[in-house]
């Protein structure tokens, strides 16, 4: 185990043996930290009510503050979490905050992600694994990002919304609304505005899921249909399959309405 010096630990941190902590880094209360999981110097991780747990081979880059309280003013230094899995870069000056009870106590973060500097994810988020959440994003609290997403810098993600798996949300978007997956949006308030057709291709779909991802999308922000009837369209027009289904379901859950 390396331990600079400087670093001041809490009594109640786990640390495992192959992780690194740098100079002048604070870790607070009950932190359990992973294997291999290096952390720069300046950060702070934990707050003296909470729990925060950071998986394996994460990178905590310089100045970023993992595991403070929420910044939700219902919040009473009540016993919540934040859970990060492995293998997440989090970069200089971004943050991630514990859960509030209200929200289920819980804040969590899967696997791959990329937090870039100065981006923020608020309480009782839950993002999946494999996204890019570039420079200065914004993300409120009780959002749901799912997998594979980008997010634009400067963009600003309010409460309660769900951004589908192989999103992109173009930079400086404000997003108020749920964006299916596939799906790329942009505009304050922002709108879907056509089918990540790159993000799908990286992410091994065919020209055939491709084109079906298009037609989805055109039915729900061209047609003028109500999304009930929206999405008997599509059931009715169109075969089923892996990318028909899963953004049919997304619709039918969506609970704030789609960005159209």
């Amino acid at each position: 185990m390396s331990i600079h010096e400087t670093a001041i630990i809490s009594s109640k941190a786990k640390i495992a043996e192959s992780a690194s902590i740098g100079p002048f880094t604070v870790i607070v209360g009950d932190v359990e930290i992973g294997e291999g999981t290096v952390v720069d110097s300046n950060v702070r991780i934990g707050n003296d009510y909470g729990r925060v747990v950071l998986g394996k081979n994460n990178h905590l880059f310089h100045g970023c503050v993992v595991g403070e309280v929420p910044q939700d003013l219902k919040y009473k230094n009540e016993n919540t979490e934040l859970i990060i899995g492995d293998n997440n870069r989090i970069r200089e000056c971004a943050t991630l905050n514990t859960g509030t009870v209200g929200g289920g106590g819980k804040t969590v973060v899967g696997d791959g992600n990329l937090f870039m500097a100065y981006s923020h994810v608020g309480h009782d988020c839950l993002i999946g694994n494999s996204n890019v959440i570039a420079n200065a994003v914004s993300i409120a609290g009780h959002v749901i990002v799912q997998d594979k997403v980008t997010v634009g810098g400067m963009s600003g993600l309010s409460q309660f919304i769900t951004i589908g798996s192989y999103a992109f949300v173009a930079g400086f978007s404000c997003l108020n609304k749920d964006v299916l997956p596939f799906a790329m949006a942009s505009g304050n308030w922002a709108t879907m505005r056509a089918t990540n057709k790159i993000g799908m291709e990286r992410g091994g779909y065919d020209k055939e899921s491709v084109q079906a991802a298009n037609q989805i999308l055109r039915v729900f922000t061209k047609s003028g249909l109500r999304r009930e009837e929206a999405i008997d369209r599509i059931e009715k027009e169109l075969p089923a399959s892996d990318v028909r289904d899963l953004m049919l379901e997304f619709a039918k859950k969506s609970e704030r309405g789609l960005a159209i």
